[in-house]
């Protein structure tokens, strides 16, 4: 086997606010074949996720910082092409860490081999993926859900929230939702099956919306904006209430600290536990994850949306558009054929 050409989206520099195309170089690569105890994979899907926003930031952080002038990192799902791995045959679907890039060859740690015949590829990068067991622990181990609770979720419509409604309304929980578009909001609404879901965007007042939907309180809200919707969240929680803190895309392109929510003393008042979380240190619940989600796909009561950008080239610009909004459910790039 020669030396195979591949092409990968390297950090040009490090972004100050919200990242531009500027921020990304495409570099023309060569990778050589595997050698002993290696596999040599073609990308075929990878995922981009507002959580990469934050490894562009050279800070101690739970994971290590984007290198710049290094290729990203992000998940993938690729086939083998060639393999000196006596655990990887050619031809086997496999997912791993190896994103923004379209060909990558490795020792085996961390890929880990996928059925394609359960469930379409790239459901492992979004429901079956990272993002379902996100919503899953975050519901379940953080928060605790319990049946008959008021769940406010955030940035409902995406990856994560669209899941976290449906694991709620699985469990016998009254469930609202917010999203960006009134596209989203009916998605939400016809499709997953959420009681109550409202445009951020056009509501007068998030507080006012949230009053209106739990007339009662809210018992869970499940957090991944921050900001405002944080500030709203917190005066309309039931005493004993549970915040989960699973993200902050309000603040994520932040060039100066923002001011803490100006509510935060409901947390005091109201005897409320906030918790944080990250989904790798929760690995463990994986096979209780896939188990659980599989029956409730079988028995359809698990929808999604994918929003997909075609080619290694554009990964960028899906990584730009979740900050504005552009996507409802999982963004994905198909960097390749099936």
């Amino acid at each position: 086997m020669t030396e195979i050409i591949s092409r990968e989206i390297h950090l040009r520099r490090r972004p100050v606010g919200l990242p531009t195309e500027a921020t990304f170089e495409l570099v023309e690569t060569t990778v050589p074949e595997p050698a002993d105890g290696e596999i040599l994979v073609r990308n075929i899907w990878m995922s981009v996720d507002p959580y990469m926003r934050g490894r562009m930031i050279d800070r101690k952080s739970y994971t290590p910082p984007f290198e710049v002038g290094k290729v990203l990192q992000g998940g993938c799902i690729g086939r083998v092409i060639a393999s000196k791995h006596g655990k990887f045959a050619v031809g086997d679907c496999v997912s791993g860490m190896f994103g923004w890039r379209e060909v990558w060859t490795s020792d085996g740690k961390g890929v880990i081999k996928i059925d394609p015949t359960a469930a379409p590829l790239q459901t492992y990068l979004g429901t079956l993926g990272m993002p379902g067991l996100t919503a899953y622990v975050g519901l379940l181990k953080i928060g605790g859900l319990k049946g008959d609770e008021t769940v406010f979720v955030s940035a409902a419509a995406g990856a994560v929230g669209s899941v976290a409604c449906q694991i709620a309304r699985i469990k016998g929980c009254r469930v609202v939702g917010s999203a960006g578009s009134d596209e989203k909001v009916a998605w939400l609404r016809d499709e997953a099956g959420v009681d109550h879901a409202f445009n951020y965007k056009t509501v007068d007042d998030i507080g006012r919306e949230l009053g209106r939907a739990c007339p009662d309180g809210i018992d869970l809200y499940y957090d991944n904006v921050g900001g405002r919707h944080l500030e709203a969240a917190l005066l309309r929680m039931r005493d004993f209430g549970r915040v989960v803190a699973c993200g902050m895309i309000d603040q994520y392109n932040a060039t100066a600290p923002p001011p803490g929510p100006s509510t935060i003393i409901a947390t005091v008042f109201k005897r409320l536990r906030i918790q944080g979380f990250i989904v790798t240190d929760h690995f463990d619940m994986l096979g209780e994850f896939h188990t659980a989600m599989a029956g409730w796909i079988a028995d359809n009561k698990i929808k999604w949306r994918e929003t997909v950008v075609e080619g290694i080239e554009n990964a960028p610009k899906a990584f730009l558009g979740l900050f504005s909004g552009s996507n409802l459910g999982k963004m994905l790039v198909q960097v390749g054929p099936d």
